[in-house]
């Protein structure tokens, strides 16, 4: 009697792909259109920091590598295929000791210094304020400049904000008519300070909150230029700083950052970006789950002082960061990126999805040859990394009408450790079409999903997948296409409702009409 009671259980396990598949429940509410997803979440970090600018941008108008005005033809053209919708500059750490009156007029003539904080090395201020702009209209993007509060002044910031943006008559305006640039430029987006708990100036956030008061008074708003203030926010879990600074300015700004790194081990040994085993790779996962939590907690300090959410919550530095590779300069942060960082990536973009009530940009460190880049250059040669195609598969949520999202789902579990095996996030845009990206952290199972769409009658899915043979696996010069977007043929519908296989370790679009 017990045998026969077992087997029509055992067959249901078998058909329906085992309790696990039964776990991975997901609920998308077509019906119920939230927030939109702002394309400026899918923004891009760059710093002048080892071969991120020179070499990676611009390698000057003789330069043999193709270029337009110095700035590499074949970097632009990839950036613009993921619809990068803004790139903040010039730092970081090195925002704080530039003088951006040393990176303008003919660049024989420019001063040079000495970058202290990453490498020690000459930078000769070819890449400045013109050349930094003319990239972003190259790129479609919107600039974002990080003004220098930690060593410079407030007349030197207002002077910026004024030789960039103002098109009447005044000493900068013309200054900049004379270094061959007669309409002003629009820029939205400033950054008053960089870590000023840190690299920018070792400040205690009351006295940082004055600050940016300070600061933000003299940002002034020039024609139909309307500037975006960003102040300086938290290292990580600080929720102090965001408590006081809120507090004493929130009134005066539009955002306030937010910075966390996903370190596998400590600050000493942050461990390989290409050899490592399932328990750091677990870590990792682990680590990057963790900017949930910060986003939400946050958050709802900020909610307490701006319940309209007027304020932005702006998280400018995110991304992996490990050791440098092996023979490389210590300073110049460059790291390989392997599909561990593509699950990582696609991880935090659902994250940021999910939160965009709130979160209105955030900024991948960093785009071209630093930490979790997106492109990475040797001479004329490039190439595209694992977390550039996890943009281009999220691309279609830029600007897209956030879907609330339910799921149920499977742990990945590790010995004593346990996380969702499964992320996900969805949209829809202004042509009607779902998109609903999905991760696989699982590298060892595969998630099968039954989804369900609640008031909308889709009857065609088509999809993308980005994953590869190994967890470690990646693009090297020589093999630049080994880790790249194929189709998906792993999702059906029947009668309205999504049937979805997730291969291990796996990043996957969908999109549904």
């Amino acid at each position: 009697m017990k045998l026969k009671k077992s087997l029509p259980m055992l067959a249901l396990l078998f058909l329906t792909g085992g309790a696990m598949s039964a776990q991975n429940r997901l609920i998308i509410e077509v019906d119920k259109e939230s927030n939109t997803i702002s394309r400026h979440i899918y923004g891009h970090f760059s710093e002048h920091l080892g071969r991120c600018i020179y070499g990676g941008y611009w390698v000057g108008e003789d330069s043999p590598t193709p270029n337009t005005r110095g700035i590499r033809n074949d970097v632009v053209e990839a950036l613009k295929e993921i619809e990068i919708p803004n790139l903040r500059w010039p730092g970081g750490c090195f925002a704080d000791e530039y003088h951006w009156m040393d990176g303008i007029g003919p660049r024989d003539k420019r001063p040079k210094m000495i970058n202290t904080h990453w490498g020690g090395v000459v930078e000769d201020n070819s890449f400045g304020t013109h050349e930094f702009l003319d990239l972003c209209e190259q790129l479609g993007a919107e600039p974002y400049i990080s003004a220098n509060v930690g060593s410079g002044t407030v007349e030197e910031m207002s002077k910026w904000v004024e030789y960039v943006t103002f098109d009447g008559e005044s000493p900068m305006a013309n200054l900049r008519r004379q270094n061959g640039r007669n309409k002003p430029w629009k820029v939205r987006f400033w950054g008053i300070g960089n870590e000023s708990w840190g690299c920018g100036g070792n400040m205690e956030p009351d006295y940082y909150a004055n600050l940016f008061r300070h600061y933000a008074t003299f940002a002034r708003n020039y024609g139909d230029n309307r500037v975006y203030k960003i102040a300086c926010g938290a290292n990580g879990g600080d929720y102090n700083w965001t408590e006081t600074v809120m507090r004493q300015a929130g009134r005066h700004m539009h955002g306030l950052s937010l910075h966390y790194y996903t370190v596998p081990k400590d600050w000493n040994d942050k461990g390989s970006a290409t050899s490592f085993d399932e328990a750091e790779y677990f870590t990792t996962i682990q680590k990057t789950l963790y900017m949930d939590e910060l986003i939400t907690r946050h958050g709802a300090i900020m909610d307490r002082f701006d319940p309209q959410k007027r304020v932005g919550l702006i998280i400018d530095e995110w991304g992996t960061w490990y050791n440098v590779e092996p023979g490389t300069n210590p300073g110049f942060l460059y790291q390989q990126n392997s599909l561990r960082d593509a699950i990582v990536a696609g991880i935090n973009l659902n994250i940021f999805n999910n939160h965009s009530d709130r979160v209105q940009m955030a900024n991948l460190a960093q785009t071209v040859n630093v930490l979790q880049s997106v492109i990475l250059t040797d001479g004329e040669k490039m190439l595209r990394t694992p977390t550039y195609w996890v943009y281009y598969l999220y691309k279609a949520h830029q600007d897209a009408t956030r879907l609330p999202v339910s799921l149920t789902c499977n742990k990945y579990r590790l010995g004593n450790r346990e996380i969702d095996a499964v992320s996900v996030s969805a949209s829809k845009d202004r042509n009607g079409k779902i998109h609903v990206t999905l991760v696989n952290a699982d590298p060892n199972n595969e998630q099968q999903i039954s989804a369900q769409l609640i008031g909308a009658a889709v009857k065609r899915v088509t999809g993308q997948l980005l994953t590869s043979a190994k967890i470690n696996d990646y693009n090297t010069f020589d093999h630049p296409d080994k880790v790249k977007v194929t189709n998906f043929k792993g999702a059906s519908l029947k009668n309205g409702n999504l049937s979805v296989v997730l291969p291990t370790k796996s990043v996957v679009m969908l999109e549904l009409e």
